[in-house]
């Protein structure tokens, strides 16, 4: 079977937007295959703005925005079988339109958008749906474009990862989304930053679902049947 045939035949899609998630069969029917773990990287703010809200366009109760093409970044926190994620936390952080992070360690702190957040925060609701108002990400060093994304409920971390723009140039030779072998993983984190039709402003909108592994009982449960498969 061809990658794209093999691909079309784990694809299935949720909700009326129609994103697409991919499936994996095994002991508790069709799962939706998990989104990638990836490096949170050195620069997770080590000081974090005093505005942390999903609106990382404006700072306070500045009325200048941040530079750089407005960007809705939306989604849903789901478990392996589709349910959403009620009352998790999302937080995105990425640089600004010069390549800048809002961390103190961070090169080129000279060239900083002091009007970018950098860094913003959503809780979901009861159907797991997430969104942000930021700008597009841009190359720096020789990083490709991404989001970075990390999802908490109460004191647990769910996941970390990374969004990445869809057919960039830079992506091929990116050292963190090169570290995804399998295909699939890396179509999991590519997304598509489309227009927004009737933007006077040039508006993007970026989808991204999330979809969280097994939970420890269902690992203990395949590993067990794993092994008594395998003895």
């Amino acid at each position: 079977m061809s990658f794209a045939s093999s691909l079309h035949s784990r694809r299935i899609f949720l909700g009326s937007a129609g994103t697409a998630l991919f499936t994996v069969r095994g002991l508790f029917a069709e799962h939706l295959a998990a989104t990638p773990q990836l490096t949170e990287g050195p620069y997770y703010p080590d000081r974090l703005p005093v505005d942390t809200d999903n609106d990382l366009l404006i700072v306070g109760d500045n009325i200048t925005p941040a530079v750089g093409q407005v960007t809705r970044l939306t989604g849903r926190i789901l478990d392996s079988s589709g349910s959403p994620v009620k009352d998790a936390v999302v937080e995105i952080w990425q640089t600004d339109n010069n390549g800048v992070y809002i961390n103190s360690r961070a090169p080129n702190k000279d060239r900083q958008d002091k009007n970018f957040q950098g860094f913003g925060r959503f809780m979901t609701g009861s159907k797991g749906e997430y969104n942000f108002r930021t700008v597009k990400p841009v190359p720096y060093e020789r990083r490709c474009p991404h989001i970075h994304v990390k999802v908490k409920k109460g004191a647990r971390e769910l996941i970390t990862t990374q969004v990445f723009v869809n057919g960039h140039a830079m992506n091929a030779r990116d050292v963190v989304l090169r570290e995804l072998r399998d295909p699939i993983d890396r179509e999991l984190v590519l997304v598509d930053f489309k227009p927004v039709a009737g933007s006077k402003i040039g508006e993007l909108a970026a989808n991204f679902e999330i979809v969280l592994g097994h939970t420890p009982d269902e690992r203990s449960f395949l590993a067990n049947r794993r092994a008594k498969s395998e003895g």
